[in-house]
């Protein structure tokens, strides 16, 4: 499990210039994905810098590939593209914070959650249950416990938008990013944000509304993303059977080393 940065999740950090690509790479017969879509792609999930400069796009492409388990070869090859094509969670992958050095969490076990807005691809009570399973993924492995409220404020606000969405992080339409949340604290602290141009789903079909929303409640109760294939925090999307899930223990440890394990009086 990486370092658990708190942070808003899926933010695009804006990094000074970076230089263009050589012209070389436009030259590889092999690479169809634009380039600055490629930089874009960069900036977002890989916003790497040390203190004194950033880092060049061949190392960043390094650190991308290293992350992914790729060759590393600092250069677009075809693996590393199709890596750059597939659904994923909008948080960053590897990044240098200096602004919150804390593991963030929450100080409480006892959590409240509100559905302020539901997509029209499954109906509410099928929304309402695949976010009621995907909170338990985690309730069972610890002390944290979960209720709805309908009125009140809640510590997790969980609701369905499409592009600019009022929180500095619009989503991109259709495929790219799924969601994304915020690390616990105060504010928009846990809240988790559902692309509705995306097409939800409860099963093998399109989009899994129980994975994706699960992922996302992990980095709602402080869990980064991990390097870990399988893993339900590793940022890309990957469908399995959600009737046998179970948290694979790469995830388990992370959030027990936050909240510690769940007693057998619970």
């Amino acid at each position: 499990m990486g370092t658990i940065h708190y942070l808003l999740l899926c933010a695009v950090i804006f990094l000074p210039e970076t230089p263009a690509f050589p012209v070389h790479l436009r030259q590889e017969p092999w690479s169809s994905v634009d380039l600055e879509k490629v930089k874009g792609y960069l900036d977002k999930f890989f916003p790497i810098f040390t203190k004194t400069q950033n880092l060049s796009i061949a190392e960043r492409i390094k650190e991308m590939q290293k992350f992914f388990h790729l060759t590393i070869t600092g250069k677009l090859d075809r693996e590393t593209e199709e890596i750059m094509k597939l659904p994923r969670c909008g948080l960053p992958d590897v990044a240098e914070y200096q602004t919150f050095p804390r593991s963030p969490k929450w100080k409480k076990t006892h959590l409240t959650y509100k559905i302020l807005s539901y997509t029209p691809d499954l109906p509410r009570r099928k929304v309402d249950d695949a976010i009621k399973r995907a909170l338990m993924v985690w309730s069972d492995v610890t002390p944290l416990q979960f209720r709805r409220v309908y009125l009140s404020q809640a510590d997790i606000e969980i609701r369905f938008a499409r592009r600019e969405h009022g929180d500095g992080s619009p989503f991109d339409g259709n495929g790219g990013t799924l969601a994304h949340a915020f690390a616990p604290g105060e504010g928009l602290g846990g809240d988790a944000h559902f692309d509705d141009d995306e097409k939800w789903s409860e099963v093998n079909r399109d989009v899994n509304l129980f994975l994706v929303a699960a992922h996302e409640f992990g980095h709602s109760l402080g869990l980064d993303h991990s390097n870990v294939q399988g893993a339900l925090m590793y940022p890309i999307y990957s469908y399995q059977n959600p009737e046998n899930f179970r948290l694979p223990a790469d995830d388990r440890q992370g959030i027990q080393k936050l909240y510690g394990k769940k007693s057998s009086n619970s």
